[in-house]
């Protein structure tokens, strides 16, 4: 074990911006180590669903109760086909179908595995005129989101557009402007002695941010600061927390990739994006990052009273779901405060590539609580992913480390595929079972 003394000398803020590496500022991190059944289309569903999505003005209510019957088996079928097909190719690098003979017989109970989002079946729900299966939606979603329809599928899920088609122009039109009146009303409040120390860090925190290509143009930067401010400003239980920078990359990336071709989203020129939609995609990116906010807005308030519950909640379930790496971790002093503050206060975006984050959160949009719930047994599944590793450590400076700085750069679609389906399992197991991960 590290000795009082010897650990002292470790400790150093890292100014590394790539995933997996401590950014140069967290709030109240400890000092980092020098060394570091099948859906149906949506045409029959469509056919069957009455304008009971077309009443009153709160759909967020409406996307809630579609979300709390999302249908459970179904997706828990999805999480195990993930996992057996990655096993099975673990095991067979070349699987050969065997005959029909010797074939496992398939239980009577269980439902055909969901496909992903079809372009085509989100495409038909986006633009229904009628109104959305917010729940179909949901199902669709929780594979992953084809990207030509994730902007609009983004702006449903959160609850910031109507499902109704109809309704949209003018919602758009409406939260556009009152985005807008804030920045005229609050944003040359900045400049005030009161709010002075939230802008300046702000100002200070942005250019932490990554991709650095994206996120250092100059219009970029200044769009930031502008969502940033009028949050804290409109939000003082908490004001602006580090951290919550992270949250508006994913929404502005999404929203932005609508008007452009390119691939790369760091690479995009964005002073060749117009104006005028520039200013739209400022507008959706605040309202999305506040919906969001709203559901873990506990994590940013004083002390942080959220972030320091779920990293609790982990520990203990870790404990349960793997004793030998929680004893391991605990043999040699590692605390889990110290590598996942981070993984709940930026919600892993500082762990993965960006590309992986969109797709996490596609997963996490279509989770009823997936920011706050889902987000717990995402973090324990991504622990437990590395357990070979962990065990292996036996220092302390080298475990934490590598718990700061997991190599994650070369992640794409399919090891979060796996992810969330291990995550999946494990909720299904224990989210009904609180005493399953109580001490």
């Amino acid at each position: 074990m590290a000795s009082d003394g010897a650990r002292k000398q470790f400790w150093k803020r890292s100014n590394s911006k790539v995933p997996g590496s401590l950014p140069k500022s967290t709030p109240k991190l400890p000092p980092t180590p020098v060394k570091a059944k099948r859906g149906s289309t949506f045409q029959e569903f469509e056919s069957n669903t009455s304008d009971a999505w077309d009443a009153g003005e709160d759909d967020d209510e409406l996307l809630a109760m579609a979300a709390e019957s999302l249908n459970t088996e179904v997706v828990m079928e999805t999480a195990h086909r993930v996992l057996r097909n990655h096993s099975r190719q673990q095991a067979r690098p070349a699987p050969q179908e065997p005959p029909a003979a010797e074939q496992e017989p398939k239980p009577a109970a269980e439902l055909p595995a969901l496909p992903g989002a079809d372009l085509r079946l989100v495409k038909s729900a986006s633009e229904s005129h009628t109104s959305c299966p917010a729940e179909e939606l949901r199902k669709l979603s929780w594979s992953g989101i084809p990207k030509p329809v994730r902007p609009i599928t983004w702006k449903l899920l959160s609850g910031y557009l109507p499902a109704n088609v109809d309704r949209r122009p003018a919602t758009l039109q409406r939260k556009q402007k009152e985005y807008f009146a804030f920045v005229e009303h609050y944003y040359d409040s900045r400049k005030e002695e009161a709010y002075q120390d939230t802008y300046r860090q702000i100002h200070i925190d942005i250019p932490r941010m990554s991709p650095e290509a994206l996120i250092l143009q100059p219009k970029v930067t200044e769009i930031f600061e502008r969502i940033l401010f009028i949050w804290a400003i409109r939000h003082p239980a908490s004001g602006y927390v580090q951290g919550i920078n992270d949250l508006v990359t994913p929404f502005f990336v999404v929203f932005i990739c609508e008007h452009i071709e390119a691939e790369d989203v760091a690479a995009v020129d964005v002073s060749r994006v117009p104006a005028e939609v520039l200013r739209d995609i400022e507008a959706d990116t605040y309202w999305c990052m506040s919906k969001l906010l709203d559901g873990i807005q506990d994590n940013y308030t004083f002390a942080q009273p959220g972030i320091q519950t779920k990293v609790k909640m982990l520990e203990e379930l870790v404990s349960r779901i793997d004793e030998q790496v929680h004893q391991h971790l605990d043999q040699h002093e590692v605390q889990y405060l110290q590598f996942a503050f981070r993984w709940m206060n930026n919600l892993l975006m500082r762990e993965v590539p960006l590309r992986c984050t969109v797709r996490l959160w596609d997963t996490y949009q279509s989770e009823p609580e997936g920011f706050s719930r889902f987000h717990l047994y995402v973090c324990a599944a991504f622990l437990v992913r590395w357990r070979k590793e962990i065990l292996e450590e036996r220092d302390f400076q080298e475990l934490l480390l590598f718990l700061q700085n997991l190599p994650t750069a070369r992640w794409d679609d399919e090891d979060v595929s796996l992810l969330l389906a291990e995550a999946y399992r494990l909720k299904f197991a224990f989210a009904d079972a609180p005493n399953h991960y109580k001490k």
